[in-house]
């Protein structure tokens, strides 16, 4: 896949982790995927990218303990980080980190959504977000699992912009897209059958790799923990693990 210049308005379009210890998740995934990461940056509060062939595909910094687990989140483009919080806003988000300029590279905030998952956004500056993505050892795909299904499909469409398309929509699977065919960037499906009821909704990441079954070997050989074995699906064979501190990912391969 050549290289993404700029995300369309809407789609993922960056990933970072949140983890109480960046030594050793910084290890975990270099070893993991093949990763470089640059040098924690003191000027943004210890930020740093992950490169794959120097191409950067994600972030991370130190959770410092006041709140929040270690995991990853997802940034949705944007054309304006200020209007799209206020757009949001208007419909019952909570913001949890308002619009705040990160030097000439872009403008980023965090808002919760109708089931409560913490969704980023980021209007891009000198920084566009990943450069490659569904490719071996990059993220491939962005889910949401909610319990406010019909509400979260309207959020998206009307304060993110998403061209929304219904994949099913049958009591058992419930499943809608942004975007459609080979063009399709991210998805949600309804959780009520299976999330428990005081559970948050939740974005997942789903990272594409050559085997499954060999990186969930080596997820435990790093120190992480498998938490739903290998499996093959209609999309391809899925995984789910937590690195070692307890950020959940997900594996697929095929499909």
């Amino acid at each position: 896949m050549p290289l993404r210049e700029t995300a369309p308005v809407g789609a993922p379009c960056w990933i970072d982790l949140f983890t109480s210890d960046p030594d050793k998740s910084r290890a975990f995934y270099t070893d993991l995927f093949g990763w470089k990461a640059e040098e924690p940056n003191d000027e943004f509060g210890g930020y740093w990218n992950f490169t794959k062939d120097d191409v950067r595909v994600a972030g991370g910094m130190r959770n410092h303990g006041e709140g929040a687990p270690d995991g990853w989140s997802v940034y949705l483009a944007v054309a304006n980080a200020e209007a799209t919080v206020a757009a949001a806003t208007a419909k019952g988000s909570q913001v949890i980190v308002p619009p705040m300029p990160v030097g000439e590279l872009g403008t980023m905030a965090v808002v919760t959504d109708p089931g409560l998952a913490a969704i980023g956004m980021w209007q891009p500056g000198l920084h566009k977000g990943f450069g490659i993505y569904d490719e071996v050892n990059t993220p491939a795909w962005f889910e949401l699992h909610t319990r406010e299904y019909d509400a979260s499909v309207a959020f998206y469409r009307e304060v993110f912009g998403w061209d929304t398309h219904a994949v099913s929509d049958v009591p058992e699977f419930r499943y809608t897209t942004l975007g459609e065919g080979d063009g399709q960037l991210a998805g949600m499906m309804d959780g009520s059958a299976y999330l428990p009821a005081d559970a948050p909704a939740a974005w997942s990441i789903y990272f594409r790799v050559d085997d499954t079954d060999a990186a969930l070997t080596q997820v435990e050989a790093l120190g992480g923990t498998v938490t739903e074995p290998a499996q093959d699906t209609p999309y391809g064979r899925m995984a789910a693990a937590l690195d070692p501190t307890g950020a959940r990912i997900k594996l697929i391969a095929g499909g």
